[in-house]
């Protein structure tokens, strides 16, 4: 047990590890389970890249602990296993420094976008490597004085700023998780943020007390190995309590691995409960189209803008038909609840308005900076301007082939057959329909009729057989 109290491979050693291994392959599966099982479309942007930057943080916050703590035994011949790598630049900037810069650049965006009720005024590439900053800049001055000793620990004059850093950190995403708590929010993102919190706040105390243990009580064998087991174990339940998609990508956090229903993809109005969103009503009555009606009137009709959205999507130019359907989609929000507004309006603006979205539309430049650099995500004429220049595009490229084409000689028919459809349905209700009297079946002036012409029918059908 001594041995390997300070030369690491013991049995609970490799326990920790295995742990570590284990919530690794858990957190991979889990932020790659909706992409590869049920083949949702990859988001561009902060939406991705922050989930993946969190997960390398996280295997390389693992890794450094198993390295630099001596779980494993191994020799120090060369400079990429020295403590500084993995103690100190591994461990600090690119792990835990980097998992919390990636949650509180999340925080940061969720604080402007539903308490100031605008996009940040600093994209979020250029805010992590801003926060992280006090990181490298620590790692540097570290690897300068070197005061790690050949078990890789500091000494007290080194251990009060590397708690404080770690702490200082905790309490900003403390302080922007506070200032966004009265927000009403539909997905999991408050509960997640005060999850991350929680658990980092417990990971500190815990590598504060494993090593003030490790320290003080050197000469105690299973007291540091029992330590060092706590503060993998403790860091490898972080990793998995800390990553979450319904920052980055609400829709896509509907997505669970404890879901074993058939997956039916939703669409944002959908999940906001907007009213009849993405419904088509069966018994809805046909509506005559006119295609001499400008475009914009035609494309309220929900049946005509479906087909209208098949036609373009045929074309390959469905962009615009889809922002439009969405933007409609968004008048039905009340004005008076800007959270699920400002939930669709910033679904719209990653889905529809940044450079390079997954469905860009063809928008001009000084519009597209206007719906960027608005100051109030939950104004109901956001989209007007774009949803112009969209018509008149439509008008132009799409509405002449449409008239022609078998997409709206298919809608014509099915309305004709609806028509048909409606008018047998109120025959019906006036054959059936039930006639409330009071008058005795003897006394009934129509019994008699009724009579003869049931009799009538029978002898008609008897004389037949």
């Amino acid at each position: 047990m001594a041995s390997c109290a300070v030369r690491g491979g013991c049995p609970s050693d490799y326990v920790a590890v295995s742990i570590a291994i284990f919530s690794m392959i858990l957190l991979i599966v889990r932020s790659t389970f909706p992409f590869f099982i049920h083949k949702v479309p990859i988001a561009k942007g902060s939406a991705f890249w922050i989930p993946v930057i969190q997960v390398i943080a996280s295997f390389n916050f693992l890794l450094a602990i198993v390295m630099a703590v001596n779980f494993l035994k191994y020799k120090k011949s060369h400079w990429w296993l020295s403590c500084y790598v993995w103690a100190v630049w591994l461990e600090g900037p690119l792990g835990f420094g980097l998992l919390m810069s990636c949650r509180i650049a999340q925080a940061f965006q969720l604080f402007y976008v539903f308490v100031k009720r605008r996009l940040p005024p600093i994209r979020s590439h250029m805010f992590l490597p801003l926060i992280l900053l006090p990181w490298v800049a620590g790692a540097a001055v570290i690897h300068e004085k070197k005061p790690l000793n050949y078990r890789c620990h500091f000494g007290t004059y080194w251990t009060i700023p590397v708690v404080c850093l770690h702490s200082l950190y905790v309490a900003v995403l403390m302080g922007f998780t506070r200032a966004i708590r009265h927000i009403e929010f539909r997905f999991d993102e408050l509960r997640d943020l005060w999850q991350g919190i929680l658990g980092s706040a417990s990971l500190i105390g815990v590598w504060v007390f494993a090593y003030i243990l490790n320290e003080i009580h050197d000469d105690i064998s299973w007291l540091q190995v029992a330590s060092r087991f706590m503060l993998l174990v403790t860091a490898s339940i972080l990793v998995l309590v800390f990553f979450s998609i319904s920052i980055a990508q609400p829709l896509l956090s509907q997505i669970s691995l404890r879901k074993r229903e058939p997956l039916e993809l939703k669409t944002m109005g959908q999940v906001l409960g907007i009213p009849e969103s993405g419904l088509l009503l069966q018994r809805e009555q046909a509506v005559d189209i006119d295609p001499n009606e400008p475009l914009d009137k035609l494309l309220l009709n929900k049946r005509f803008r479906q087909s209208f959205m098949a036609f373009a999507d045929s074309c390959l130019a469905g962009e615009s038909v889809h922002f439009f359907d969405e933007v409609h989609e968004l008048g039905k929000i009340p004005i008076d609840d800007p959270v699920r507004r400002i939930y669709m309006a910033r679904h719209i603006i990653n889905k529809y308005i940044n450079a390079g979205a997954a469905m860009e539309v063809n928008i001009s430049h000084r519009i597209r900076q206007e719906i960027l650099a608005t100051t109030d995500l939950t104004h109901p004429d956001l989209f007007t301007n774009a949803l112009h220049e969209l018509t008149q595009l439509m008008k132009m490229n799409l509405a002449k082939d449409y008239w022609s084409s078998i997409y709206f000689i298919k809608f014509k028919e099915e309305a004709r057959m609806r028509s048909c459809e409606h008018e047998m349905e109120e025959m019906r209700g006036y054959d059936f329909s039930p006639r409330l009297s009071s008058v005795n079946a003897t006394d009934d002036p129509f019994h008699q009729d009724h009579f003869s012409r049931g009799f009538t029918q029978h002898s008609h059908a008897s004389y037949l057989r």
